[in-house]
């Protein structure tokens, strides 16, 4: 070490200061500028190129979505070999479709219920039986459709069940092999949705504005001739998913539908077009429902419904970007315009000002 510069134990107020030791070293001057072009690499290539670090983003939107389906089918031999017309009240559940609706495309029906006592369907193990001691009475039937009144009856020519009080006659169970509402196929979906980017107040639809009430009656959806047209057929919603309609629609199934977000703020707003895919999740759906009525002696009755169909699952995704303030304000060329938009410069009023010019003296 240099003499004049020996080491001496620092006093409660002695200053410090950094000092700085220049080398001749080519490898260590290499290692350094090569570490040093390494992270203005990652830092233009990854953090700004890559990743847009330069933009501010918002991945959270606010979203609001209305769903209607539109169509009309008929089935025959419903009751009495009568023909029955299925419209939107009766295909749709719920009947204002949100983001998960139902579309019935089979269906069981058991018409005519009414509650009395019958023999149980042989499907439910637990209502087979060879004797009375088989049935105790009150006991309901494991996943069946009444409670046991203690006699073992015959069902059909070959099998005995337990007799049930319930509604009757029970469930049918035979499903036909082909969907009773064919038609569903070329039914249409309407999908409105609209998104909120609340960190940049920009909203967005994915409808045109018109006055045309024609317009989406008629249109359909293409990304190029028509992208503001949300009007979907069934049958291209399960293409897309990758199956059939007529193999899918007779056990039902659950398909996820999904409307993707990806503005660009510093694009024009035309430019911000949602994207829409579709999957299925599931390849079998139903559920039960009834109709109530009352003949003239006003006793009651039922049809029990199976519903088979499609359940949509629809959800939004969404992603604005938008320039930092660090572009704009020092590197773009408009930088001083932003800066006196961004900044305004506060002055009081002349008669407080004034009155503290005053009061300073």
């Amino acid at each position: 070490m240099d003499a004049g510069c020996a080491q001496a134990q620092p006093a409660l107020l002695d200053y410090k200061t950094e000092k700085y030791l220049l080398t001749k070293n080519r490898k260590v001057g290499v290692i350094y500028r090569f570490l040093h072009l390494a992270i203005l690499c990652y830092i233009i290539g990854w953090v700004f190129l890559a990743k847009k670090g330069y933009q501010d983003t918002d991945s959270d939107p606010h979203f609001s979505i209305i769903t209607k389906l539109k169509g009309v089918s008929i089935t025959k031999n419903f009751r009495n070999s009568q023909e029955k017309i299925w419209d939107v009240a009766d295909f749709v559940k719920p009947s204002q479709g949100e983001n998960v609706l139902f579309l019935v495309t089979n269906f069981i029906a058991t018409t005519g219920q009414v509650q009395r006592t019958c023999a149980e369907n042989p499907v439910n193990s637990d209502a087979r039986c060879s004797e009375n001691l088989d049935c105790v009475a009150g006991e309901p039937v494991v996943n069946g459709n009444g409670i046991k009144t203690g006699k073992c009856v015959m069902f059909n020519h070959t099998q005995s069940t337990c007799e049930i009080y319930g509604w009757c006659p029970v469930e049918n169970e035979s499903l036909l092999r082909k969907p009773r509402l064919n038609e569903a196929e070329n039914f249409t979906l309407f999908i409105k949705n609209v998104v909120h980017f609340s960190k940049f107040n920009f909203s967005r639809a994915n409808t045109l504005d018109t006055s045309d009430e024609t317009y989406f009656k008629n249109c359909r959806y293409n990304p190029v001739s028509s992208p503001y047209c949300p009007v979907f057929q069934i049958q291209e919603i399960i293409t897309q998913a990758g199956q059939s309609f007529e193999e899918l629609s007779v056990m039902g199934g659950v398909v996820a539908a999904r409307i993707e977000w990806k503005c660009d703020l510093d694009r024009p707003a035309a430019e911000c077009l949602p994207q829409y895919s579709f999957r299925l999740q599931d390849t079998k759906n139903n559920f039960r429902t009834a109709t109530y009525y009352w003949d003239q002696e006003r006793k009651e009755y039922r049809d029990l419904f199976k519903l088979y169909g499609f359940r949509f699952d629809i959800s939004v995704t969404g992603e604005a970007t938008f320039l930092c303030d660090l572009i704009l304000l020092y590197l773009d060329k408009k930088a001083s315009f932003y800066r006196s938009c961004k900044y305004e410069e506060v002055k009081p009023p002349k008669n407080q000002q004034t009155i503290q010019e005053t009061r300073n003296e």
